[in-house]
């Protein structure tokens, strides 16, 4: 018997979706049984920082308010203007001899002139000297002092950042802006002075070695600068 292709077209359709329908249910049924995949890992908690705990200090101000460095600066300024009275009056002397050595340079004979200026710039060399080495004990006082001083000022703020459990100290010149809450100056000064109420300077001259540059040096300047003595040395500021 013969069909028609207008006879197969609805049977050919029902085949069509009872094959979807099966193919639908049995895909459905695999997705079911598979295992499901494994989900990505999450990304790791970001371990725990350590918390920021700054501490800031005005050095400048610890070195100019408290007690021992006010201590400190009054006994040197005491021991510098002692030494500026000392080399003013040696000055005064040299300015005379060096009038009366020009006075009597015409009654001289050459010889005579010659050695008294050679004594003259010897003398002139030694009070240089002795300028220098005062100012240099002068500056190793108050260099020792204030690295004492700075001693006890790391001893402090260590101490402090311990308790604290602070692990940054920073000078509060090398910030551009921070919160007064973090600024702990005032209780390191008021640390440092009761730890450190006072602090004596012992001032002491070194002598100056004479080499024999600087004498050739001073013994090849003219009459006419060796007649100016060096100044006396001036108070700091």
């Amino acid at each position: 018997m013969s069909v028609s292709r207008a006879g197969l077209s609805p049977l050919v359709l029902s085949l069509a979706v009872l094959a979807a329908a099966i193919w639908g249910v049995t895909a459905s049924a695999e997705a079911q049984q598979a295992p499901a995949a494994p989900a990505a890992n999450p990304a790791a908690p970001p371990a725990s920082s350590q918390p920021l705990n700054v501490m800031v200090v005005d050095i400048q101000t610890l070195m100019r308010k408290s007690k021992a460095a006010v201590m400190v600066r009054q006994q040197l300024e005491q021991k510098r203007t002692e030494y500026a009275k000392e080399m003013s009056k040696q000055d005064e002397a040299l300015r005379h001899e060096s009038e009366n050595l020009q006075r009597q340079a015409a009654s001289l004979s050459p010889d005579a002139l010659t050695q008294k200026k050679r004594e003259f710039q010897q003398k002139l060399g030694e009070f240089d000297r002795n300028v220098q080495s005062k100012r240099q004990a002068l500056e190793h006082s108050d260099a020792e002092a204030s690295e004492k001083i700075q001693t006890v000022i790391r001893d402090i703020i260590t101490e402090m950042a311990t308790e604290k459990n602070v692990n940054l100290v920073f000078q509060s010149t090398q910030l551009v802006m921070f919160s007064p809450g973090f600024d702990v100056t005032d209780a390191v000064l008021q640390k440092l002075d009761e730890r450190m109420p006072n602090l004596a300077v012992n001032v002491v001259e070194q002598p100056v070695a004479n080499t024999p540059a600087a004498a050739a040096a001073a013994a090849a300047q003219p009459a006419a600068a060796s007649a100016q003595p060096p100044a006396a040395p001036k108070k700091k500021k």
